[in-house]
């Protein structure tokens, strides 16, 4: 079955939208259409957070929220869930939402552009199961941005009002606003003809169907790419395919020995799943872009957009990753190293997509490392991405992987390096060794913004050197507390 409605909740009550343009953003929506003037716009591309909105879905039995950017999420992706703003928090009484309070007590905003948007992100974190912690409160509002209150009342006022929580309006409302969320129609999801349209379908051979009539449709997951290529770009996009509900994409499975993510999974989904391969992961995961576009983005997006400075294609490249791709009812796999194969061009058919992708797990005589560097520790672009697998036994590298995103045009495996580290005695390789010189043969980066040649090569023989030297100490047991060796790899 096939519906021609977007159908959200708002306020306990159910909306129906049956006329959108496929690129009209939830922001729009909200303040043009409904007339919720709360949520701002600031940057227009989900970095400041001004526009952040929260959306509920009825998953395994209880209601979950996420932060998102409604500035570069499309309103049709909203079927089926609950959209929450800032205009929807204080209680009919006009009783202020025990963040909004706690927010005035603290005296945390002064010009109050930015103050929705960290009110929504702490509002998302005021109904978190996990315990709150200041570490966890930074994080959650490094997609927020504010010029003028300096963020430590902000902060004070989140520890006081998540560390004290009290039942909210929300809480009393969620079974009725699940009862509603589960009789929404989840069939697949067609608004427009075959010249405009939005298009979310519910399985894989829906999706396969679609795409195979509209190949030059663009499919979208968490549009944290896509959405910018409306607001920035100015771009007109006329048939949207969002996979983020195709049930098969949304899969995790994690085996002994591998772990398999679906494509529409998105970060904050695959979180634990992929954090629990290595600690240098779980640490460059978190700093990808802010909790607003964890919730959305996907990894399989980051893949297949082809980026040269993406952060998770060095990581997936040095792990030994694979990709799937499939065409129709035909599906073949690939290398993820194998994917990229110049600035923009990617190893994809016309009317394929990626359906899900396998991380190897170590084993232990295996190591990982990976470093991400940028201008800015939080939410912003690598300058350079690094990761680094080494096999190793008895002190002898008997092979290694590694691999650079920023250095090319696209991300790169070092060959030549790899090849002289071959059979070296790692405890033996010095900071002057000539096997650094090896990466100048494997790359030539160029000069930008973030970054010049010079200083990508001595950030990647620096690197180079901190990863064999960390895990020297740890493969041969000798401990160094100045060396950044934590968790399992103590152990």
């Amino acid at each position: 079955m096939t519906k021609n409605t977007v159908e959200f909740v708002r306020n306990g009550k159910k909306v129906t939208l049956t006329d959108i343009v496929p690129t009209d953003s939830l922001l729009d929506y909200l303040r043009l259409t409904e007339g919720s003037y709360g949520t701002k716009e600031g940057c227009g591309e989900g970095d400041c957070g001004a526009c952040t909105v929260v959306l509920g879905r009825h998953l395994d039995g209880k209601m979950q929220y996420r932060p998102v950017n409604s500035c570069i999420y499309f309103i049709g992706m909203v079927d089926g869930q609950e959209v929450i703003t800032v205009d929807d928090l204080a209680d009919s009484n006009g009783e202020l939402h025990p963040v909004q309070a706690a927010m005035v007590e603290k005296n945390a905003a002064q010009c109050g552009f930015c103050t929705p948007g960290f009110v929504m992100a702490l509002f998302a974190l005021y109904h978190d199961e996990d315990a709150v912690t200041r570490e966890k409160v930074t994080d959650q509002l490094a997609g927020n941005l504010c010029r003028c209150t300096g963020y430590r009342p902000i902060v004070d006022a989140a520890i006081d009002a998540c560390q004290n929580k009290v039942e909210d309006k929300f809480s009393k409302q969620m079974v009725a606003n699940a009862k509603i969320l589960s009789a929404l129609q989840n069939d697949d999801l067609f608004i427009g003809n075959d010249q405009r349209f939005f298009a979310a379908p519910k399985s894989a051979k829906s999706l396969s169907d679609l795409y195979a009539k509209h190949t030059d449709a663009t499919l979208v997951s968490g549009a944290t790419d896509v959405g910018l290529w409306v607001t920035k770009k100015l771009m007109d996009l006329p048939k949207i395919i969002f996979i983020g509900d195709v049930a098969e994409l949304n899969q995790i499975e994690d085996s002994a020995t591998q772990l398999t993510i679906g494509a529409a999974v998105t970060y904050a989904d695959a979180e634990i799943a992929i954090n629990s391969i290595d600690d240098d992961i779980a640490e460059t995961v978190r700093r990808i872009g802010s909790k607003q576009v964890r919730e959305s983005g996907t990894i399989g997006g980051n893949i297949a957009n082809g980026s040269p400075i993406g952060d998770m294609p060095p990581i997936l490249i040095a792990m030994g990753a694979k990709i799937y791709l499939q065409k129709a009812m035909v599906t073949r796999d690939l290398m993820v190293e194998d994917f990229f194969i110049a600035y923009g061009k990617q190893d994809i058919e016309s009317g394929e997509f990626l359906t899900k992708f396998t991380i190897p797990k170590l084993k232990n005589n295996e190591y990982f490392r990976c470093f991400k560097i940028s201008k800015r520790f939080d939410q912003d672009i690598s300058a350079v991405m690094a990761a680094f697998h080494f096999t190793i036994d008895d002190g002898v590298i008997n092979s290694s992987r590694i691999a650079f995103g920023g250095m090319a045009a696209t991300p790169k495996r070092a060959l030549a390096t790899e090849a002289a580290l071959q059979g070296r005695v790692i405890a033996d390789i010095g900071q002057s060794d000539k096997l650094f010189d090896k990466l100048a043969e494997d790359f030539s980066p160029l000069s930008d913004m973030r970054a010049s040649a010079e200083y990508r090569l001595k950030v990647v023989r620096g690197l180079l050197f901190k990863a064999l030297n960390e895990v020297a100490s740890v493969a041969n047991k000798v401990e160094q507390p100045n060396m950044r060796v934590i968790g399992k790899r103590g152990a």
